[in-house]
């Protein structure tokens, strides 16, 4: 038994927020049906590299997905979906605002067909405001929320993120939240309502170690400066004698402490949170020391030792890390004879665990099963 094993969604998003997002309620039971345009369907099946006429991306996206084909610009496309969204429970869309309502299927359309229905709408910047039609990606929608302001080192440019923060941070996982949020205030009132996701909302609401210093105080935060983000010489990245990097997380007074003395250098102890410019002086001064030795070096040295020290690890190196595998966090299961791996799942639940399933469907294969289904 699943947690979502009853609710059906409806998913007409496409790429990756919302895929990532009705990926997350498939893996614990949700009949999640993605509703595709004919032919061309989610966009991100046509990325490289693919496994069979798919990306990898999409097939990760997507297990455990059914896929339906409607033109929902005829009126036939239009008749079929409203037959579905009558057994729905949950409809998720990622257009920008103002498109489900020209194609006259917004939510006070479906509504009155299905007043139970959960309609969760994920764009850039909401449903309101002037900037709600704008287009975006994710590197706007972090740079108007001041996060890219903040990421990089100190005097120099900003570093755009190598994973899309707003897209899943501030996108899929509030619209995870907001829909079993939901689901669950249906359970007393036994009517559905309209979710409204701002992916740039969902970035600011990040910022809780930053933010509220100029909200309360009106202290700004500057690039490299901040106290997780290059201030600290113990919260920091060091490179190593072969050119790998060592993480140090020592923040806390028992930490630094092991970290110093495994370093051979307990005069730095004191130091830990000194001014700016002694930080400055003291990450050269580590960084000194780091190079003397290798990553794997460091690593025997730090191995039995609290002090958060961790190795910069490749994809390679990641896949084989016994942590990881303990935590079961790549799978794979069989498409049509090729074994397709997966990354695994975060949550874990000790009685209903989520299970990938099945692989990512075909485009359309799922579409003359539910249209004949719906219209008994």
């Amino acid at each position: 038994m699943f947690p979502l094993q009853s609710i059906r969604v409806l998913d007409l998003s496409r790429l990756l927020p919302g895929p990532f997002c009705t990926m997350l309620l498939a893996d614990f039971g949700a009949e999640v049906i993605k509703i595709e345009a004919p032919e061309l369907g989610d966009y991100a099946r046509h990325y490289e590299p693919k496994i069979d006429e798919n990306s990898v991306m999409f097939h990760s996206l997507n297990r455990n997905k059914k896929s339906v084909t409607l033109d929902l610009k005829t009126d036939e496309g239009k008749d079929q979906f409203l037959q579905m969204v009558g057994k729905a429970d949950v409809v998720v869309e990622s257009f920008r605002p103002g498109v489900m309502k020209r194609l006259g299927l917004d939510f006070p359309v479906l509504e009155k067909i299905n007043p139970r229905l959960i309609y969760c709408a994920i764009s850039g910047y909401g449903q309101t405001g002037p900037y709600a039609e704008m287009p975006g990606h994710d590197i706007n929608y972090i740079s108007y929320a001041g996060l890219l302001e903040l990421m990089g080192e100190k005097d120099g440019k900003p570093i755009v993120p190598a994973v899309q923060v707003a897209d899943l941070a501030g996108g899929a996982y509030p619209a995870v939240t907001g829909i079993l949020l939901a689901l669950l205030e249906r359970e007393k009132s036994g009517k559905g309502q309209f979710i409204d996701i701002s992916m740039m909302d969902g970035v600011i609401s990040l910022l809780q170690s930053t933010l509220p210093n100029y909200l309360m105080k009106n202290i700004p935060s500057k690039r490299g400066e901040q106290m997780l983000s290059g201030g600290l010489a113990c919260y920091e990245v060091y490179q190593t004698k072969d050119g790998r990097w060592l993480a140090v997380g020592a923040l806390e007074m028992k930490f630094w402490r092991i970290f110093c003395q495994k370093l051979g250098k307990p005069e730095w102890i004191p130091l830990l949170n000194e001014p700016d410019e002694v930080q400055y002086k003291l990450k050269h001064d580590i960084q000194t020391v780091m190079y003397t030795k290798t990553l794997a070096e460091w690593m025997d040295i730090f191995e039995d030792a609290e002090a958060c020290v961790s190795p910069v690890l490749t994809f390679a190196e990641l896949v084989n890390h016994p942590q990881v595998q303990a935590r079961k966090m790549f799978e794979a299961i069989e498409q049509d004879g090729i074994p397709v791996k997966h990354i695994g799942i975060p949550i874990k639940l000790s009685r209903t665990p989520g299970k990938i399933r099945t692989a990512a469907p075909k485009l359309g294969e799922h579409t003359e099963y539910y249209l004949n289904q719906d219209k008994s």
